[in-house]
C-alpha cells in the first residue's frame, strides 16, 4: 500500500480539488483507493457526499462514522480506536470522512508529540491515531493507495497527517503566494521529518507506526486562466520561477540553471484551467471527465472533458510511476513503467 499526501500550506492552489480527481482516476484505472479527508474543513468530504448524506453522518450522536468518531474515544481515554467507516463513493473508491470536530484535537496532537520524546506510549498511540485509521480502513477495503487532504497550514493536525505518508505532492498556483509557500514548506517538512526520526525510535514498539518518510515526488500546477493582459505576464513569470524554488525549498539543491515548468522533471502535471467544467461538475457531484451532454457538457465542452480525462490520466500514471505503484497493464495504453 502507497500513501501520498498532498500538501501546501498556501490555500486556494487546488489540492482538494487535484485529490477529488485523481481518486476518481485512479478509481477508474482499476487502483483500489481510500481517501483520507484529514483537513478540518472536510471539503473532500463535502465535494464526494451529498448533503443530505452529510447529515447522516455528521448528526449521527458522537458522528462514529466520521474519522474523528474513529479515534474520539481513544484520545478521550474511554476505549480503543474503532473500525473506521469509509463511505463506499464508487467501485475501487472509498472515503475516510472529514469532520470539523479534528479542530478539537490540535491541541491533544501537540501535547502528545512533546510527550513522544519521554517514552510515553499513550504519546505515540495518539500521534499515530490518523495512520492507525488508515491502515484499518485500506485493509478492510484491500485499498493499494491512500491519497490524504489536508488543510493549509503547518498544524499539529498537519503534521499528524504527513508522517503517515510516504510521498508528498506539492500543488502550486502561478503566484508570489505559492513562491512564497515553499520557502516554508520545506523546512517545515524537514524538521517534522527530523523530529520524528528523533522520536520514533523512543516507543516501545516502533514497528507499529509510521516511518514519516514524506519524500517529496513533485509538484502540481494547476494554472490560472490564461490571459494576454498584465495578469497573463505575471502567470508567466512566476511560472518561470518554480522550478527552481522547489529545488532551493524541497529539494536543498542550489543549482544555477534551471529547466522550465515543462521540461522540469520535478514538475509532476501542468494542469489547464477547467474553470467552466468545474460547476457543472460541483452540480451533478461528479469529476469533470465524468461529465456527459445530459450534464450540460456540450459543444466545446466535450473536448474539455476529453483534455481533462486525459490531463489526470498522465498525472495519475506520473503519480504512480513515482511512487512504485502498480496500475493493471489494460489501463496505462501504453505507458511504460506500469504494470500489473
Amino acid at each position: 500500500m502507497k500513501i501520498v499526501a498532498f500538501f501546501n500550506n498556501k490555500g486556494g492552489v487546488g489540492t482538494t480539488s487535484i485529490v477529488y480527481h485523481l481518486a476518481w482516476m485512479f478509481a477508474d484505472l482499476g487502483v483500489r483507493v481510500v481517501v483520507a479527508d484529514l483537513d478540518p474543513q472536510a471539503d473532500a468530504t463535502s465535494m464526494f457526499v451529498s448533503e443530505e448524506r452529510l447529515e447522516e453522518l455528521w448528526l449521527d450522536g458522537d458522528q462514529p462514522k466520521s474519522i474523528y468518531g474513529a479515534i474520539a474515544p481513544f484520545l478521550e481515554g474511554i476505549g480503543e480506536i474503532r473500525d473506521p467507516h469509509a463511505e463506499d463513493i464508487a467501485d475501487n473508491l472509498h472515503l475516510l470522512v472529514g469532520d470539523l470536530q479534528l479542530y478539537g484535537v490540535e491541541s491533544e496532537l501537540n501535547a502528545q508529540w512533546a510527550r513522544c520524546r519521554e517514552r510515553d506510549a499513550r504519546a505515540f498511540g495518539v500521534v499515530a491515531a490518523f495512520y492507525r485509521v488508515i491502515r484499518m480502513a485500506a485493509k478492510a477495503h484491500e485499498a493499494s493507495l491512500v491519497l490524504i487532504d489536508v488543510g493549509s497550514n503547518l498544524g499539529a493536525i498537519n503534521r499528524a497527517a504527513l508522517i503517515c505518508a510516504e510521498y508528498v505532492a506539492i500543488p502550486l498556483a502561478p503566484d508570489i503566494y505559492s513562491l512564497q509557500g515553499l520557502r516554508t514548506i520545506g523546512p517545515t517538512i524537514g524538521r517534522w521529518r527530523e523530529e520524528w526520526d528523533d522520536r520514533r525510535p523512543r516507543s516501545p514498539d516502533p514497528a507499529t507506526l509510521p516511518e514519516g518518510q514524506m519524500a517529496a515526488i513533485g509538484y502540481i500546477v494547476m494554472q490560472h486562466t490564461v490571459r494576454l493582459d498584465l495578469p497573463g505576464r505575471a502567470n508567466a513569470k512566476w511560472m518561470g520561477r518554480i522550478p527552481g524554488a522547489y529545488r532551493q525549498a524541497i529539494l536543498q539543491q542550489q543549482d544555477g540553471d534551471t529547466p522550465t515548468v515543462h521540461r522540469d522533471p520535478n514538475c509532476l502535471a501542468s494542469l489547464k484551467n477547467y474553470s467552466s467544467l468545474m460547476p457543472m461538475a460541483r452540480e451533478v457531484q461528479k469529476p469533470m471527465f465524468h461529465l456527459k451532454p445530459a450534464d450540460g457538457a456540450t459543444g466545446a465542452h466535450v473536448y474539455a472533458v476529453h483534455d481533462c480525462y486525459n490531463d489526470f490520466k498522465r498525472l495519475a500514471i506520473e503519480i504512480a510511476r513515482r511512487c512504485a505503484l502498480q496500475i493493471p497493464s489494460w489501463a496505462t495504453d501504453g505507458h511504460a513503467g506500469i504494470s500489473s
